[in-house]
């Protein structure tokens, strides 16, 4: 089972970047899947979740409004689409994957990772 991320990059404050989330060996029907960031000298933070089996997402009150987590079955593939980011998004970018049915929580024990993608805003 494996995820790997793409997508990161340097973005001007304003800018978007589209982040993706290969997922091979599991489908998604059957997994939440979430997107964490790691800033410079700060704890791990989940900031957007998704549980396809139910139609359900979630984001932290910091990116509503701003990032969409989305899926694309067919490629096994989640994104989380980024606007509008500010220099605070700067980060290493981290999907996870958890079995699970029911709807995702960014709070709970990921059982997966990816080794992450590197994103820096900065004008």
């Amino acid at each position: 089972l494996q995820l790997v991320e793409s997508g990161g990059g340097l973005v001007q404050p304003g800018g978007s970047l589209r982040l993706s989330c290969a997922a091979s060996g599991f489908t998604l029907d059957y997994y939440a899947i979430g997107w964490f960031r790691q800033a410079p000298g700060k704890e791990r933070e989940g900031l957007s979740c998704i549980s396809t089996s139910v139609g359900y997402t979630k984001y932290v009150d910091s990116v509503k409004g701003r990032f969409t987590i989305s899926t694309d079955n067919a490629k096994n593939t989640v994104y989380l689409q980024m606007n509008m980011l500010k220099p605070e998004d700067t980060g290493i970018y981290y999907c996870a994957a958890q079995r699970r049915f029911s709807p995702c929580v960014l709070g709970a024990s990921y059982d997966y990772w990816g080794q992450g993608t590197q994103v820096t805003v900065s004008s």
